[in-house]
């Protein structure tokens, strides 16, 4: 079953952001507001039939802690960003070349775009999203992912174990990272279908999702340090996995599914 985002109002900030929603997923921008004329928005929005404000609300200023919206905001539908596990299984093409992030209850909105960031960059074909206990789908989250998240499927998810063992049964490896690992990153072939899983910040992955793993896998560093944080290791793993798979960053780009008209 779909998540209820009907209701649900979201906004994205800034003019790459919004440049990237209106050109990769119209369908999801509902409305746009400007402090001041901007022909190529305008131009996109007027072509999509999307309403265009040319006033900021003093409110706006208010809408997500930390967001910076540079007299650009526009208002986005989730629904129309986040599909469901069905949606995307369902059209998902599954082969060695093929790799999925789940996000294990990640709480900083920051490090969830920077995860879909280098996902997308890196040629993974999906994000897999918690539905509880996650940091959601938000205009920081966007802003972050520098308009990734209109160009990766981003996947609700009810449980996330239940998500992997269906992944297994399609024929992919999985992987958790954790620092005490013995097996190392730049020891494993990742010649089957890959599943990366990324713990909480601070708690890391939970023991019972860690059980479905297939490999633990750490990353080796200096001495000097002693870990890093979710949003640098999966960069990291994402890579090394590109590396072994350099068609990934060739392919077609992934249908996300999301509505390309807006209406």
């Amino acid at each position: 079953m779909k998540p209820d985002f009907k209701h649900e109002k979201v906004y994205i900030y800034g003019k790459h952001a919004l440049v990237e929603a209106l050109t990769s997923a119209p369908g999801s921008v509902k409305k746009v507001f400007l402090a001041q004329h901007d022909l190529e928005i305008e131009n996109l929005a007027t072509k999509h039939k999307i309403s265009v404000q040319i006033k900021l609300d003093p409110a706006f200023s208010r809408t997500e802690r930390d967001a910076v919206h540079q007299g650009v905001i526009g208002l986005i539908s989730i629904e129309n960003i986040v599909q469901t596990y069905d949606e995307f299984i369902k059209n998902l093409k599954i082969g060695p070349d093929t790799c999925i992030a789940v996000l294990g209850e990640l709480q900083d909105p920051h490090n969830v775009g920077a995860v879909i960031r280098s996902a997308a960059a890196m040629g993974l074909a999906g994000i897999l999203i918690p539905e509880r206990n996650q940091a959601p789908v938000t205009g920081a989250v966007v802003k972050v992912s520098a308009g990734m998240a209109f160009r990766i499927p981003l996947v609700s998810i009810g449980n996330v174990n239940l998500a992997l063992r269906d992944l297994k049964d399609r024929g992919f490896w999985t992987y958790g990272l954790d620092g005490e690992a013995k097996l190392s990153i730049n020891d494993e072939k990742f010649d089957s279908p890959t599943v990366f899983i990324l713990g909480n910040e601070s708690k890391g992955i939970r023991q019972k999702t860690m059980d479905l793993c297939d490999f633990p896998l750490s990353i080796p560093m200096h001495p000097r340090c002693e870990s890093m944080n979710v949003a640098s290791s999966s960069s990291i793993a994402f890579y090394a996995w590109s590396v072994r798979h350099p068609k990934a960053l060739n392919l077609p780009a992934v249908s996300s599914n999301l509505k390309k008209e807006g209406k």
